[in-house]
């Protein structure tokens, strides 16, 4: 199924072409290769001062991890997630060595998933990020230290077809038509108020 983005100016078709679906191929098994390959993606995302406070945790389906970051899902995301082929917990150091705090730590950890999103499109495979969990069931079944937090739970995996999802609401969700903000409402220049004016 292809859901490629109506753009208002040509982007890479990795770009156009990434979405973030709910129906996962509960057979397929991801090699450590293509695995490690999203990793690899995260590890060089762009770092302020080359601080990579990005941790994550990873769970394949199967493994006492998966079931923890499982476990840690609101209800809601529970009912689809559990037939992504791994899931990942992304963590990210919010103090620096010294203490003090990393104000970019959210920010570089963002960038580190974006990359490891498009890594696994470029593998053929779908990646849904989540904000849906709880963070304290996170940090206590993983003992994570106090300044690091949870910040997303990201399901990857080979895409399966929507009727597969179980009830007619994530059915909808996963064929609806794909949308963003137009260029104007989104980019300035000049103050607020003044639309960038391209597009």
């Amino acid at each position: 199924m292809s859901r490629s983005a109506v753009t208002s100016a040509p982007v890479h078709p990795l770009l156009a072409e990434r979405w973030s679906p709910r129906s996962f191929d509960p057979s397929y098994e991801i090699t450590d290769g293509r695995l490690a390959s999203l990793l690899e993606a995260a590890r060089w995302a762009a770092s302020a001062r080359n601080i990579q406070p990005w941790r994550f945790i990873v769970g394949r389906r199967g493994d006492e991890t998966y079931k923890a970051v499982h476990d840690a899902l609101i209800g809601f995301n529970q009912v689809w997630a559990g037939n992504a082929s791994v899931l990942i917990a992304a963590v990210a150091a919010e103090r620096l060595d010294d203490g003090s705090a990393n104000a970019t730590a959210a920010y570089d950890t963002g960038l580190a998933v974006a990359q490891l999103t498009v890594q696994a499109h470029a593998e053929g495979l779908h990646a849904h990020q989540m904000g849906g969990f709880l963070p304290e069931r996170l940090t206590a079944s993983f003992d994570i230290p106090e300044g690091f937090r949870p910040l997303a739970v990201i399901a990857v995996g080979a895409l399966a077809e929507a009727d597969q999802l179980p009830d007619e609401t994530l059915r909808a969700r996963e064929t609806e038509t794909r949308a963003r903000r137009p260029l104007d409402e989104t980019f300035f220049a000049d103050s607020w108020q003044t639309p960038l004016g391209i597009g």
